[in-house]
């Protein structure tokens, strides 16, 4: 129940000759599901929130926003998203999600209305209503004893900013597992989405196993993290005027060569095929890059494409008439290969930026789907050895996979570090609350974090 339907298309752990055709066809068919009782309690307010980020950084916020719903009593308005941070997506959470399924579905725990009621709506046209930033990295006596006088006070709160506005740890159990339920269940995409991408499942399956890449070596990316290893003085140029034409990106001034040493850039396309090549994936394996447009295009792609000739994307894969609904939302896209990455036999992110962090706890939900973690910091040292030809190629190969040995998305403890959270292990990466009943049936120990 709380599996994409995706995965009730193709289940992972059967080929297409061993799912039988008579499941398939009761796989299209809607489930029919009996709704969770309502949950009655007294309403202490409404509380809207605006998400900000991209689809997983809002993904994640969202389960928060209804947690924190919950636990104030509060009605929660449906999210609004981002449609102002650079990728100027107008898509609205219907468009993304299935809304009535999300609301229904948490019925029992929460009332969740698509807009305001009535008696107030003008309230909130006129903005006549308290707006604020929450305190990052809170826990729940924050938003009891700060955030609920205020919902009290005001009657309609608006959260204007929402990622990691919720502790990773030392939150009640119910807590951490109501998080779980709303992005293990509640999330469902839209139909339409769905479908698409049971689709492009189905077309790499029909050619066996895939590999999906989360290549982050996009032009927004670079340009954000000042990362411009292997570019030509043309494009650093033009990444660095657009990290200047953005005045929310802080940081302006970055020498690209140490951030890389330090490990805080994604790897080239040059340095992801040594990467997967020392890692013993087969050349031929059929790799779905999850991502947006290559910066560089198909002259920086050369590099992975001459080692890996199976490279394909959903551009490749589907007809342009088949994506024309998401043609220019990057969200419907990032949600598209959200669920071919839950699918995929290994999921391998270049970064460890939001996409990469929560379908690696999505897959351990699943199952402890295979997730090789890269470390980049390890890499880019022992990739530079290679190139300077202090290193043969059996030396850097069983080096790169030794110290990816314990990095493949098993169990394991969320590393904790109470003054530091951005720097400890994030909640979504690894929901280890969540994960009891997997890890009881399977009889595995948890691996401690490296």
């Amino acid at each position: 129940m709380w599996g994409p339907r995706l995965l009730k298309g193709w289940p992972c752990w059967l080929s297409r000759h061993e799912f039988p055709m008579a499941a398939q066809e009761m796989a299209s068919l809607p489930m029919k599901i009996a709704l969770p009782p309502k949950r009655i309690y007294h309403n202490n307010g409404y509380l809207m929130v605006s998400c900000n980020g991209g689809l997983n950084q809002m993904r994640a916020a969202i389960c928060d926003m209804v947690t924190i719903a919950r636990y104030m009593n509060v009605t929660l308005i449906v999210p609004e998203l981002d449609k102002a941070s650079f990728w100027n997506d107008p898509s609205e959470f219907k468009d993304i999600f299935d809304v009535d399924h999300f609301i229904t579905s948490l019925r029992d725990e929460v009332r969740i209305l698509k807009e305001v009621p009535p008696r107030l709506r003008r309230r909130v046209e006129l903005g006549v209503y308290h707006t604020m930033p929450p305190v990052s990295w809170s826990n729940m006596s924050y938003y009891q004893d700060q955030i609920l006088p205020l919902v009290k006070k005001h009657k309609v709160l608006q959260l204007n900013k929402t990622d990691t506005r919720l502790a990773n740890n030392e939150l009640p159990v119910e807590v951490q597992k109501l998080r779980c339920r709303v992005n293990f269940n509640a999330l469902r995409f839209t139909p339409k989405i769905e479908e698409l991408g049971r689709r492009v499942v189905k077309i790499l399956r029909e050619k066996g196993p895939f590999l999906v890449l989360h290549l982050r070596y996009e032009m927004d990316m670079l340009a954000f993290s000042g990362c411009s290893h292997g570019c030509n003085r043309y494009e650093e140029e033009e990444l660095t005027r657009m990290r200047y034409a953005y005045p929310w990106w802080k940081e302006k001034i970055i020498n690209s060569e140490l951030k890389r040493k330090e490990g805080l850039c994604p790897l080239t396309p040059e340095e992801t095929a040594l990467t997967l090549s020392a890692l013993g994936i087969d050349r031929n394996v059929q790799i779905y890059i999850a991502a947006g447009e290559i910066y560089g295009g198909k002259r920086r792609l050369k590099a992975l494409t001459d080692v890996f000739p199976n490279v394909v994307r959903k551009e490749t894969l589907l007809d342009s008439s088949d994506l024309s609904f998401c043609k220019n939302r990057s969200s419907q896209m990032a949600a598209l290969d959200y669920l071919i990455s839950l699918e995929s036999d290994i999921f391998v992110p270049t970064y460890y930026g939001n996409m990469a962090k929560v379908v690696e706890g999505h897959r351990r939900f699943l199952g402890f789907k295979k997730t090789i973690e890269l470390k980049r910091k390890f890499l880019v040292d022992l990739i530079d050895e290679y190139y300077e030809g202090l290193l043969s190629w059996e030396v850097f190969s069983t080096r790169v996979k030794a110290s990816h040995g314990t990095r493949m998305g098993g169990p394991k403890k969320r590393l904790v570090i109470p003054s530091k959270p951005k720097e400890e292990d994030y909640f979504y990466a690894n929901p280890y609350e969540c994960l009891q009943l997997l890890r009881e049936s399977s009889g595995n120990s948890p691996e401690e974090t490296m």
